[in-house]
């Protein structure tokens, strides 16, 4: 969260969105958020999220094509955290600040637990589950007809505040990058409406190994191979340099059992999707670094940030990915 931001947003609007959805500021609880403020709180004895997104972050329009792709993707039969509709029946609600206005939305908390480190890793039944609700989600993206319009990839958030973050040689190297994804083909069959953050934060497992997905924050339209990308990223970059063995294996693991869920029932994977890989690693690489630059205080980093930034910077200005020594 921008510290900035986050210095502006105040009990009262909390309570105010809060009072919108039929429970008070004292019923909340703070559970975080890198973009927006999230809450959760209890009502007739189930779990929902408050969500409160500053108007610098989102139009109207955006919050509004995100829950209406929600909505699609549920009525569809993908199963995702559900957007609430408000004591007054509308599902957003605009917030009134001194400096910013924030837009307060609620959904239905998750079912299930979420998965972590290291239990994500090396773990093929999970990797087959990501790749058959990704695949679905392309595959009902492909259909999608949406009233309210997303933003596409060259405007996400990450990427037009690197400049305030990133010095000139990797600004650089960024705006290369966007050159080369500019010219990928785009066709209804490889770019449509993502969910853009999937990764085990997002999504939580119930007892029958079904992932439930959730935060469409990040919703842009983008080629499918970015989706895949993003979740391969953040199997990988735990890993220094040290251990690029073990960044092989769990990159061959995951390719293998992602892709086979991801093709059942006759689903193709994108075109050129293995070798596309490469330039959405480097892409999200990008925007890790400037989102740990946004959120962070790096003046006293601990060990693996300084190793992991290191790396990070290295990677970025020789234009190589996580999987390019392979």
């Amino acid at each position: 969260m921008d510290p900035k931001i986050k210095s502006m947003f105040l009990d009262e609007h909390a309570g105010d969105g809060a009072e919108r959805f039929g429970v008070s500021l004292e019923d909340l609880t703070f559970v975080g958020g890198f973009q927006n403020f999230v809450y959760s709180y209890n009502r007739d004895e189930l779990k929902y999220i408050l969500r409160f997104t500053p108007s610098t972050l989102r139009t109207k329009e955006g919050v509004t094509a995100e829950i209406e792709w929600i909505r699609y993707l549920s009525e569809n039969g993908l199963s995702v955290s559900i957007p609430v509709s408000s004591a007054d029946g509308e599902d957003i609600h605009r917030i009134h600040g001194s400096t910013m206005d924030y837009y307060v939305t609620s959904f239905k908390h998750a079912p299930g637990q979420k998965i972590g480190y290291p239990e994500c890793l090396g773990n093929p039944m999970l990797y087959e589950q990501c790749g058959r609700i990704t695949g679905r989600l392309h595959e009902l993206a492909k259909l999608y007809k949406p009233t309210a319009k997303r933003h596409t990839w060259e405007f996400n958030e990450y990427l037009k505040r690197a400049k305030d973050y990133l010095p000139s040689e990797l600004l650089h190297a960024l705006d290369v990058l966007k050159a080369h994804l500019a010219c990928l083909p785009i066709t209804a069959e490889n770019f449509g409406l993502i969910h853009g953050d999937i990764n085990v934060g997002n999504f939580t497992i119930d007892e029958l190994g079904q992932i439930t997905l959730f935060d469409f924050d990040e919703c842009q339209y983008s080629w499918y191979v970015e989706d895949i990308a993003i979740q391969l990223y953040y199997l990988l970059y735990v890993f220094g340099e040290d251990s690029k063995s073990e960044r092989k294996v769990q990159y061959e693991l995951f390719i293998k059992h992602f892709e086979r869920g991801y093709t059942e029932e006759g689903r193709q994977m994108p075109d050129g999707w293995k070798e596309q890989l490469e330039l959405f690693l480097r892409l999200r690489e990008i925007i890790v670094v400037v989102g740990m630059h946004r959120s962070w205080d790096l003046s006293q980093p601990n060990d693996w940030t300084r190793d992991f930034l290191q790396d990070s910077r290295m990677r970025i200005m020789k234009g190589i990915s996580l999987i390019d020594e392979f």
